[in-house]
């Protein structure tokens, strides 16, 4: 997603394996928009003691960072809410902290597939819109620069 909402191809390292972001990166667009990529929480395959150190960097990160005016929550949009997800849905909301739900990989997924999951991932999302987003197409970019755009003045 950082790849295409930066308008390049290499900017942030991927993997298909889960796990393999360990630490908070940093990755500047333009003059005024730093995102930050946390380490992710769901498929990975990492040590109890390793997933528990990734939570407390994440909940320090998030709860600190006064500049921070959005986090996205990343699903898969083939699998939808998993328990973490939620989890840390529910953290953010008791933070005060806003957020964007994101269906990532809907490419892969037919239409009557993508209607049935984004419905399921609104049920959850209490009012707000998810955006489904497509790295393969850029399906969802623009959506996601509108939601930092407006966040930012708020």
């Amino acid at each position: 997603m950082l790849n295409v909402l930066a308008g390049v191809r290499k900017l942030a390292k991927v993997s298909a394996q889960p796990g393999r972001t360990q630490a908070v990166n940093f990755f500047t667009i333009g003059e005024s928009v730093t995102f930050a990529d946390l380490p992710g929480y769901g498929f990975a395959k990492v040590p109890i003691h390793v997933q528990q150190s990734w939570k407390s960097l994440i909940e320090a990160y998030l709860v600190q960072r006064e500049q921070l005016v959005l986090s996205f929550i990343l699903l898969d949009g083939r699998r939808g809410w998993m328990e973490k997800d939620l989890e840390l849905r529910d953290w953010l909301r008791h933070q005060d902290r806003p957020f964007l739900v994101v269906a990532t990989k809907v490419d892969k997924l037919n239409q009557s597939e993508l209607h049935r999951g984004m419905a399921a991932i609104r049920r959850e999302c209490d009012g707000s819109e998810p955006v489904p987003f497509s790295a393969v197409t850029g399906q969802g970019a623009r959506e996601i620069w509108q939601a930092i755009k407006t966040s930012k003045t708020r």
